[in-house]
């Protein structure tokens, strides 16, 4: 299925499909172009699927945190689609599904996380951002998958431009610090929405341990493994991805 990228004045998203509204949340380094094959299948299987890009450089330096991009997105839940929504969000995306779902529950009918911070996540570290070094570059775009092919030239490029632009490198590291001080673990008890966590157990950035806790306190959770798959599930095993979440959801909505 073809689909394009909207524009208007407040926010630039991809819109596909008609039926139960679906919400993906890019992670901080992803983009819109990460779930191109969840766009194809579920606006196929009776969903209208939206990917909103999150505005992780467009804001102001003293608001670039992950509260300000949750607020971001239930002000686009509000005006593009006006009802109760499934969140999917992988890495910091599933991180502001979980603030977005406890400060307006009315907006989300289930939850999703895959490779969710939250808990705990292993970034870049100390050394970040790396400038004018791209075999770094690519070693840390590798390190996110299972299988290191799925890093692209494509992406690669992406990280790197990102890395080596001074405002934007500045705001990735503000977001990266906003996500560790956010920690959930005392609020997952609150998230009373269907969750479905789908995890890859080779993630290193969120390893097992975090969706295994995810699990434990949040109360009407399912959680799911995929063998052989890295922190970005969706793109890695996306056939495996999509089936999983589709059996799960489709009786939820």
């Amino acid at each position: 299925m073809i689909f394009s990228t909207k524009k208007d004045k407040k926010y630039t998203f991809i819109e596909a499909g008609e039926g139960h509204p679906l919400v993906l949340l890019h992670g901080l380094m992803g983009g819109l172009s990460n779930f191109d094959k969840m766009v194809n299948f579920f606006s196929e299987k009776g969903f209208k699927v939206y990917v909103p890009q999150l505005p992780i450089y467009d804001l102001p330096v003293l608001n670039t945190n992950l509260t300000t991009i949750a607020k971001y997105v239930i002000k686009f839940i509000e005006s593009e689609i006006g009802k109760p929504v499934t969140i999917v969000g992988n890495s910091m995306g599933g991180h502001v599904g979980l603030i977005l779902t406890l400060a307006r529950p009315d907006l989300v009918q289930n939850l999703v996380l895959t490779g969710s911070s939250g808990l705990y996540e292993r970034a870049f570290g100390d050394s970040f951002p790396r400038k004018n070094d791209r075999s770094y570059i690519r070693k840390k775009a590798e390190e996110v998958f299972y299988d290191p092919a799925v890093a692209t030239e494509a992406l690669v490029d992406e990280v790197f431009s990102v890395v080596n632009d001074r405002m934007k490198g500045i705001k990735t590291v503000m977001l990266a610090r906003s996500a560790i001080k956010h920690n959930m673990l005392n609020d997952l008890p609150k998230i009373l929405r269907p969750t479905c966590l789908i995890w890859g157990k080779q993630d290193n950035v969120t390893p097992p341990e975090v969706a295994i806790d995810m699990h434990k306190f949040i109360p009407n959770s399912d959680l799911f493994w995929i063998d052989k798959c890295g922190h970005a599930a969706m793109m890695e095993k996306p056939d495996e991805f999509n089936e999983i979440l589709y059996n799960w959801v489709k009786d939820k909505i």
